[in-house]
């Protein structure tokens, strides 16, 4: 069954509930990364776009968003939107990317601001992409 499907409009999830649809420790790793880096909690929130109905966790430090994570079954998937300011950074970084983002990053194109990757997260270093892409999207304060 959809996540979406599971919890509709009226019928807000908890954080269990997303973890358990999910059932993938990749997710509560990135939750456990992007709390302790960036000293922040998620965002409930729920969207009617037709691309990725449903309820999902929005994370943003300063005004500026870092990541939208959408619950899938037994995976998730991380939007990330790279825009002028990452391009260059982002550039280099993709080198070293996994093939997968490397793909996406190719076939996505600039729009309404940057480029909108969703980018399904199903192994460890597809994983590592998105916390690299989130760093250059908004620097971790320095501790």
């Amino acid at each position: 069954m959809e996540w979406s499907q599971n919890f509709e409009q009226n019928n807000e999830p908890t954080l269990d509930d997303m973890i358990r649809f999910v059932n993938n420790p990749l997710w509560v790793e990135l939750q456990s990364f992007i709390e302790e880096f960036y000293q922040i909690k998620p965002i409930m929130n729920y969207s009617r776009c037709s691309a990725q109905k449903g309820w999902n966790l929005k994370y943003r430090k300063s005004g500026k968003s870092l990541c939208v994570l959408y619950p899938m079954d037994n995976y998730f998937i991380a939007l990330v939107v790279i825009g002028d300011k990452e391009l260059t950074e982002t550039e280099a970084y993709l080198p070293q990317a996994s093939s997968e983002v490397q793909a996406l990053f190719a076939k996505t194109r600039f729009a309404a601001g940057g480029r909108w990757l969703m980018i399904p997260v199903t192994t460890e270093r597809i994983l590592e992409d998105v916390k690299n892409l989130i760093q250059i999207r908004v620097h971790p304060p320095k501790r």
